[in-house]
C-alpha cells in the first residue's frame, strides 16, 4: 500500500520540481543570472562590495591586484575595484534609459505603421530605412554632437540608434496580428481604434519585442562603453566603465590591470546578458 502511494506520487512531485531541475541543468544560466545580479546590486547599493572612495587615493600607486586591493589601484593610488563598483550606477542607468527609449519609441512606430499602413506605414518605414542604412555607432555620435557629452546624453544618443530594430519586431508583429479573425471581429463590433490598439493589438505584439529588448541589453552595454571610452561620457574623475578602461589603456605595459579588469568585467556582464536573452528567446519559441 505504501509503494503504491509512494508510486502514485512521484509523478506529481516530479512535476512540482521540475523547474528547479531545468534550471541545474543549465550552470552557464544560473551564473549569468548570478553575474546581472551582482551588477544589479553594485549599481544600487554599492557599499556592499566596498567601503573604499572611488575619488580618493587609497594605496600605492600602480600596486598589483592584491588581498588589499582585488584589481589594484591606479596611476593616482585610487582602488579600481571600488572605480569598477561605483562606476556600475552611470552604466546600468544608460543602457536602462537607452534600451527603454528605444523600445518605446521603436514600438510606438512600428505599431502605427504596422496597424494604419497607407501613408503613415511609408513615412514612418521610411524613417527606419534611413535609421537602418547608417551604423547605429555613426547614429549615436550624431546625436551627441547635436546634445552634448555625458552619460545621459550617450544613453539617449544609443535609444535613438536602437529604434529601427524594435520598429521592425512590431509592425512586423502588428501585420501578423491585424490578419487575424478575432480583430476583424472586434473591429465589426465597433470596438473604437485606440481601444483595441492597447487592449487587443498592444498585448499580443509586445512578447516578441520585450524579447529584443533582452537582446539588445548587451549591444547597449557595449555602445555606450565604446562611446564613454572615446571619451563623449562623463568627465573624469566620475568613474565610468568605458572611461576606466581608457583611463588605463596608457599604462597597459606597467599596470595591466587598469584597462584589462574593467575591460573584462564589461565583457563578462555583456556574455551573461546575451546568455539570459538567448534563455528567454528560446523559452519565447517553446511557448508559442
Amino acid at each position: 500500500m505504501s509503494t503504491a502511494t509512494a508510486a502514485g506520487t512521484r509523478p506529481a512531485d516530479t512535476a512540482r520540481f521540475a523547474w528547479l531541475w531545468t534550471i541545474l541543468r543549465q550552470p552557464g544560466l544560473i551564473l549569468s543570472w548570478a553575474v546581472l545580479v551582482a551588477v544589479l546590486l553594485a549599481a544600487a547599493v554599492p557599499s556592499l562590495f566596498t567601503d573604499a572612495d572611488p575619488l580618493r587615493a587609497t594605496g600605492p600607486r600602480l600596486t598589483a591586484p592584491n588581498a588589499q586591493h582585488l584589481f589594484g589601484t591606479d596611476n593616482l593610488g585610487r582602488d579600481v575595484f571600488s572605480r569598477v563598483v561605483h562606476g556600475t550606477s552611470a552604466s546600468v542607468q544608460a543602457v536602462a534609459v537607452a534600451v527603454l527609449l528605444g523600445l518605446l519609441i521603436g514600438s510606438l512606430m512600428g505599431l502605427l505603421a504596422g496597424y494604419f499602413g497607407r501613408w503613415v506605414d511609408d513615412i514612418l518605414m521610411r524613417v527606419v530605412d534611413v535609421l537602418l542604412a547608417v551604423p547605429a555607432l555613426l547614429i549615436s555620435l550624431a546625436f551627441i554632437t547635436a546634445l552634448g557629452f555625458g552619460t545621459v546624453n550617450i544613453a539617449i544618443a544609443v535609444g535613438i540608434g536602437n529604434v529601427a530594430a524594435f520598429a521592425r519586431v512590431m509592425r512586423a508583429e502588428v501585420l501578423r496580428i491585424r490578419g487575424m479573425a478575432y480583430i476583424e471581429a472586434t473591429t465589426f463590433a465597433g470596438i473604437g481604434r485606440l481601444r483595441l490598439l492597447t487592449r487587443h493589438v498592444l498585448p499580443n505584439a509586445a512578447g516578441p519585442v520585450l524579447v529584443l529588448a533582452t537582446l539588445e541589453l548587451g549591444l547597449a552595454l557595449l555602445s555606450i562603453s565604446a562611446l564613454s571610452f572615446l571619451g563623449f561620457g562623463a568627465p573624469p574623475p566620475a568613474p565610468e566603465w568605458g572611461s576606466l578602461v581608457a583611463g588605463g589603456r596608457d599604462y597597459l605595459s606597467a599596470a595591466w590591470w587598469m584597462a584589462s579588469l574593467p575591460g573584462a568585467v564589461i565583457a563578462v556582464t555583456v556574455l551573461s546578458a546575451n546568455r539570459i536573452a538567448r534563455s528567454i528567446n528560446r523559452q519565447q519559441y517553446v511557448s508559442v
